[in-house]
């Protein structure tokens, strides 16, 4: 039984983490060119995500199907995934630009691609 719950729940994250909208936008800001879309994405899609959260309440609140909750705690879950992520995409986006600025600080100056002591072309080994 226990094989099975754990199956179940690897399947679901695996398909979550596939095809759920905010999942995919997650991904998409964690990667070296989406760190700057963090904040904006987080300022759009938090007010979207909580009107309808909001929207669906009403729906529940006039009569609808119970399991409409469960689409509200997704919606509510996915605006708070993005509250979260929009600083860590600012403090994700200073450190890669700390990183990529550190080792041009430390690199030799090479004129024209020559460096002494190695060979010069295409076809030169060096021993």
């Amino acid at each position: 039984m226990f094989r099975l719950i754990v199956n179940l729940t690897t399947r679901v994250r695996w398909f979550l983490r596939c095809y759920a909208p905010s999942n995919i936008a997650l991904d998409a800001i964690r990667t070296r060119r989406g760190h700057k879309w963090g904040i904006p994405a987080a300022l759009v899609l938090v007010p979207a995500y909580l009107y309808a959260a909001s929207f669906t309440t009403t729906l529940i609140e006039r009569g609808g199907p119970g399991w409409l909750n469960f689409i509200v705690l997704t919606l509510i879950w996915s605006a708070l995934k993005f509250t979260v992520m929009a600083p860590v995409s600012v403090g994700l986006l200073f450190r890669s630009r700390i990183a990529e600025r550190t080792p041009r600080r430390h690199q030799q100056f090479v004129p024209m691609g020559y460096a002494p002591g190695r060979g010069v072309g295409p076809w030169t080994t060096s021993a």
